[in-house]
């Protein structure tokens, strides 16, 4: 009788075995495939290097309406960060003294993006916090949380340096300096 209930056992656990990756090799067929990007459909979208990164139009602070596609041919330094971000704090005199320098000759283009869902002072807090660093970047309102969940924004700051081409050249997590800033800047094409 012990050897019947074994063998009854043993049975059991095979069939539940094949059940599980039954349902779950379903699951995975059926699983839709996730894009990184709502607004271009292109095989080379993504957020590694080498990728285009995904399109957006956000709306800036003083209300004017930035599109990344329509910087293509221009460095683009792409930073999110949030009012409160210590890291942020310290990196953004460092990137307003570097867009001051070099805006004009080096082909440049600082778009900060402000994770404003994750916000704890709203548009206000923004405000003051741009005020006080005396920003003049454009500043565009991820009001949504579409773009910082479509570029995987976890740790902040976080920098993508894109080329003139549109491509990205790399992905920065953590403050920067001015002389990093330029360093990076001058390995784009």
């Amino acid at each position: 009788m012990n050897k019947k209930l074994i063998g009854t056992f043993i049975a059991i656990l095979l069939v539940g075995t094949l059940v599980v990756l039954m349902v779950k090799s379903n699951m995975e067929e059926t699983k839709p495939k996730e894009t990184t990007n709502q607004l271009v459909e292109d095989e080379t979208v993504g957020i590694e290097q080498g990728d285009t990164p995904p399109d957006f139009e956000l709306t800036t602070l003083d209300g004017d309406v930035v599109r990344l596609s329509a910087l293509k041919g221009k460095k683009v330094i792409l930073n999110f960060w949030a009012s409160w971000c210590g890291p942020c704090k310290a990196e953004m005199p460092h990137m307003q003294k570097y867009y001051e320098k070099n805006k004009d000759s080096a082909n440049v283009e600082i778009v900060a993006v402000n994770m404003s869902t994750q916000e704890r002072k709203g548009i206000e807090g923004i405000v003051d916090f741009v005020d006080e660093y005396g920003l003049t970047f454009p500043i565009p309102l991820d009001t949504e949380g579409f773009v910082i969940d479509t570029y995987q924004v976890i740790s902040i700051p976080t920098t993508y340096m894109i080329a003139t081409d549109g491509t990205i050249s790399m992905k920065i997590v953590g403050p920067m300096d001015e002389n990093m800033l330029g360093e990076f800047v001058e390995g784009l094409d």
